[in-house]
Formats: structure tokens, sequence, C-alpha cells
């Protein structure tokens, strides 16, 4: 059986694979995706709005 990391590594080498990863890089050069990212981590660390 292969492990999970064989299967993700096959996944990536395939022509589906290749369209993710395309399509990952570009929304992560997206000025509006990174700041999205940034309050989701910063209100998973407890940064968020407290009332």
């Amino acid at each position: 059986m292969a492990s999970l990391i064989d299967r993700i590594r096959r996944f990536l080498r395939s022509p589906q694979g290749q369209k993710a990863r395309a399509r990952a890089e570009r929304y992560a050069r997206d000025p509006r995706t990174q700041a999205k990212a940034r309050k989701l981590l910063g209100r998973a660390r407890g940064g968020g709005r407290r009332y």
C-alpha cells in the first residue's frame, strides 16, 4: 500500500496536479488572498477582536 506522501507526490506529477499547483501559486500571489490568510492565521493565534 502506498503511503500518503507517495500518493500526494504521484498526484502532483499528474496533469491534474500540475493545474492545481499552478492555481494555488496564482492564489498565493494575490494580495487579497494573502490578506485573508493573514487574518485567518491571526484569529487562529488568538489575535482576533475580543468583545
